[in-house]
C-alpha cells in the first residue's frame, strides 16, 4: 500500500496509547512507567495502529467492490429543487421550531456559567477580562433594554437568550445552504438538517447565556469561510475572506483563548506560503489577512479595555496544568504525608516554591479531573516575579519525576482523549445540587434574584424532563448512540479527517483544520473538560466533514483569465467560460 496511508497507522498507534493509559489510569489511579508498563502500552498502540490502518484502508475498498457488483441503474443527476434563499430560511425556520420548546421550557435562559460572576461586574461597574468584556457588556446592554421595555431586567435576558439562538441557527442554516450549493447529495443534506434541529445538546447550550456560544458562532463562521476559501483559491478579497475576518476578530471577542487558535493558523499558513509552489500569492493574501484579523481583534479588545476602564484578570487559569502537575509531585514526592505512596523525594527548595505557589497547602485538594479546587489556593505572583525560579524548578521536577507529569496531563484532559471516560460527567457534582451534571442548569437563586433576574419557565413540565435528562447524564446510558455525545470522540472524528485528506493527497484542504488543532491545544492546557469548552467543535464538525469530503477534491490554481497568447477562437473562449463558471 501506498506510504501515506501510514497517517492511519500513526492516528491508530495514538489512539492505541490513550485509550490503553487513561483506562488503566482510571482503574487504578495512578501509573508507574516502567518497563513492564512501557511495552505493554507499545504492543497495545501497534495493535491498535494496525486495525486502524486496515478498516481505513481495506474497508474501503472492500465496499466499493461490493457496491459495484450491486444491480444499480444509471440514476439521473440530483438538481437543486430549491433556490438558496429557500434553503437558507427554511432550515432556519426548522431549526428554530424545534429549539423553541426548549427555550419556553428554561425561559430566560440557563444562567450556569459565569453570568453570575459577570451581572455582579455590571452592578459593580468594576469590568475584569477573565470573562470577555465584549460578552459582558452585551448582557448589561440587554438587560438594560429589558428594563427600558418592561422594567425587567429578565426580560432583556430574554431577549439575549432569543439573540444568541437566531444566531446559532442562523450560522447552521448558513453552513446547509453552502452546501446544498456545493452539490452535497440530498441525502446527506437531510441528515445535516436533523442533527442541527434534533441534536440534543444543541437545545440546551442555545438557550444557555454564556461566551461560548457565540464564540461556537464565530467559530463555525470562521471555518466554513476559511474551508470555502482555500477551496477558491481565488487571489482577490471577496465576500469569504470578509466573512473569516468578521469570525476570527468575533472569535477573540468572546473567548480569552481565541487569538491562539489564530497564532496556531498563521503558523500553518506560513508554513504553506514558504512550501506552496506555485500559489505563494494566495497564501501570502491569506497570511496577511489572518494577520489583520488578529491585529484587529487586539485593537477591538484594546478599546473595550478603555471604554469600560477595565483590568487585567488573574492569568491563574493559563496555568491550570502546571498547578495540576506540582500539585501531583507534592503528593507522591512531597512528604506531606497524604497518600502512602508518598516517597518524601522532593528537595527542600522544590517544596518551598510550591508552598509558595500553592497557598494553604491547596496542594492537598488535588483533584485529578478538574484543576479548579487547587486553583483557587494559586499565588500566580509566583509566576510572574519569580518567573527564574519557578521555570528551574517546573524544569526539575519534570526530569525527576516525568511521570507524574504525564499522568497528571492524562487525567485532566480523560474527557478529551478516551472515548471511555465518564469523569466527565461528574466533574462538577456536588451531590447536594441539582444541575451539575455534564449539561450544567444550575441557577444560583441567591445572587441572581437581586440583580433581578429570576426563573420564569413558559413549559414547566418540559422544564422538569429536560432537567431530568440533563442532571442524570442520561446520554451515557443510551448504547452506541452515547458515542455521538462523549466528548473523547471529537478529537478522533478530526483527526480521521484529517487523515483521510492526506490519504488523498488534499494537503491544502488540511490548513482549516490547523484551527482546530490551535483550539485543542487550548483545551488540553485548560482546567477541566466541559461541554461548553467542547461545543463550538462538536457544532463545527459535520460541516467541515461534509464540505471537505463531500463536495469534491479541493481544486487547483484558479483560472484568472483566458491565455492571450493561444487563438481559443469562439468556441474554446465559451470552454473556457463554462470551465471557469463550473470551477466557482
Amino acid at each position: 500500500m501506498k506510504r501515506r496511508y501510514g497517517i492511519y497507522v500513526c492516528i491508530g498507534m495514538l489512539f492505541g496509547f490513550f485509550t490503553w493509559t487513561e483506562q488503566r489510569l482510571a482503574v487504578q489511579g495512578n501509573l508507574i512507567w516502567n518497563k513492564v508498563f512501557l511495552l505493554q502500552t507499545l504492543a497495545v498502540s501497534l495493535a491498535a495502529g494496525a486495525l486502524t490502518w486496515a478498516v481505513c484502508v481495506w474497508g474501503p475498498l472492500l465496499w466499493k467492490k461490493v457496491r459495484g457488483s450491486l444491480p444499480v441503474g444509471n440514476a439521473p443527476k440530483e438538481r437543486r429543487a430549491f433556490s438558496s434563499g429557500q434553503v437558507f430560511w427554511g432550515s432556519f425556520l426548522l431549526i428554530m421550531l424545534c429549539w423553541l420548546p426548549a427555550y419556553l421550557a428554561y425561559y430566560p435562559g440557563i444562567c450556569a456559567y459565569d453570568v453570575t460572576v459577570q451581572t455582579g461586574q455590571i452592578a459593580d461597574h468594576a469590568y475584569n477580562d477573565h470573562h470577555p468584556i465584549a460578552h459582558t457588556l452585551l448582557l448589561a446592554g440587554c438587560m438594560k433594554l429589558g428594563e427600558a421595555v418592561s422594567a425587567d431586567a429578565n426580560t432583556g435576558l430574554g431577549i439575549l437568550t432569543l439573540v444568541q439562538m437566531c444566531s446559532l441557527a442562523a450560522v447552521s442554516a448558513g453552513g446547509i445552504m453552502l452546501l446544498d450549493r456545493r452539490g452535497l447529495r440530498r441525502g446527506a443534506l437531510i441528515l445535516l438538517q436533523l442533527y442541527a434541529m434534533l441534536y440534543p445538546f444543541h437545545f440546551y447550550m442555545s438557550v444557555s447565556v454564556c461566551k461560548d456560544i457565540f464564540f461556537s458562532v464565530f467559530f463555525l463562521i470562521q471555518m466554513l469561510s476559511l474551508c470555502e476559501i482555500v477551496r477558491r483559491r481565488s487571489f482577490r478579497f471577496d465576500r469569504y475572506d470578509f466573512l473569516f475576518g468578521a469570525g476570527s476578530v468575533g472569535m477573540q471577542l468572546f473567548r480569552n483563548n481565541g487569538r491562539y487558535a489564530m497564532l496556531v493558523l498563521a503558523v500553518f499558513l506560513l508554513l504553506a506560503l514558504v512550501m506552496g509552489k506555485g500559489a505563494r500569492r494566495f497564501w501570502g493574501k491569506c497570511v496577511i489577512n489572518c494577520a489583520l484579523s488578529l491585529l484587529l481583534g487586539s485593537l477591538c479588545l484594546t478599546g473595550l479595555f478603555r471604554l469600560t476602564g477595565a483590568e487585567q484578570g488573574d492569568r491563574r487559569e493559563m496555568l491550570s496544568m502546571p498547578i495540576q502537575q506540582l500539585a501531583r509531585c507534592m503528593l507522591y514526592h512531597g512528604g506531606v504525608g497524604e497518600l502512602a505512596e508518598d516517597d518524601a523525594a522532593m528537595t527542600q527548595e522544590d517544596r518551598d516554591l510550591i508552598n509558595d505557589f500553592l497557598l494553604d497547602e491547596g496542594y492537598r485538594e488535588y483533584r485529578p479531573e478538574i484543576s479548579d479546587p487547587v486553583k483557587s489556593h494559586t499565588n500566580t505572583y509566583v509566576v510572574r516575579y519569580r518567573t527564574g525560579e519557578f521555570v528551574r524548578t517546573y524544569l526539575h521536577l519534570l526530569t525527576q519525576y516525568p511521570g507524574e507529569f504525564i499522568n497528571a496531563a492524562l487525567a485532566v484532559n480523560a474527557g478529551y482523549l478516551y472515548v471511555g471516560d465518564v469523569s466527565h460527567a461528574h466533574i462538577n457534582e456536588n451531590g447536594v445540587d441539582r444541575g451539575l451534571g455534564y449539561i450544567q442548569t444550575r441557577w444560583v437563586d441567591g445572587e441572581l434574584n437581586p440583580r433581578g433576574l429570576y426563573q420564569d419557565s413558559k413549559w414547566e413540565g418540559l422544564h422538569e424532563i429536560l432537567e431530568n435528562w440533563a442532571d442524570e447524564n442520561a446520554y451515557l446510558n443510551i448504547p452506541v448512540l452515547k458515542y455521538l455525545f462523549v466528548p473523547g470522540v471529537f478529537l478522533w472524528l478530526y483527526l480521521l479527517l484529517a487523515g483521510s485528506l492526506m490519504a488523498r493527497k488534499q494537503y491544502e484542504a488540511c490548513v482549516p483544520l490547523a484551527l482546530v488543532l490551535g483550539y485543542y491545544l487550548t483545551l488540553f492546557l485548560g482546567p477541566a473538560v466541559q461541554l461548553r469548552y467542547l461545543y463550538p467543535l462538536m457544532l463545527s464538525l459535520p460541516f467541515v466533514t461534509a464540505l471537505l469530503l463531500g463536495c469534491g477534491k479541493t481544486p487547483g490554481k484558479r483560472p484568472e483569465k483566458a491565455p492571450e497568447e493561444t487563438n481559443l477562437g469562439s468556441a474554446g473562449k465559451k470552454g473556457y467560460r463554462n470551465e471557469k463558471r463550473n470551477w466557482e
